[in-house]
């Protein structure tokens, strides 16, 4: 049974690996009123509503990094929205 269905998992990916790659570390400075955390909320939205809020602050928190840190792990994330969605 899965928790959320494929295409919010694929939303989440999407918008993460977007996010991902328009984010440089001086973004705020050279872009006024930018902030990661407007970026981390959009990406985490699908699961909003879908799973407890313990659950989605843990996502919100593994997005924030991915975002932010290119070299980062991105297969925990890939993992875990997999077994959410039943794949």
């Amino acid at each position: 049974m899965s928790v959320i269905d494929r295409s919010r998992a694929e939303k989440v990916l999407y918008r993460t690996a977007i996010s991902a790659f328009m984010y440089y570390p001086d973004k705020a400075d050279n872009e006024p009123g930018y902030d990661v955390e407007e970026d981390v909320a959009w990406c985490a939205a699908p699961l909003e509503r879908r799973l407890p809020s313990p659950d989605v602050e843990m996502f919100r928190g593994i997005i924030r990094m991915l975002i932010t840190e290119p070299l980062a792990d991105r297969r925990p994330l890939i993992q875990k929205l997999a077994e959410l969605s039943g794949e």
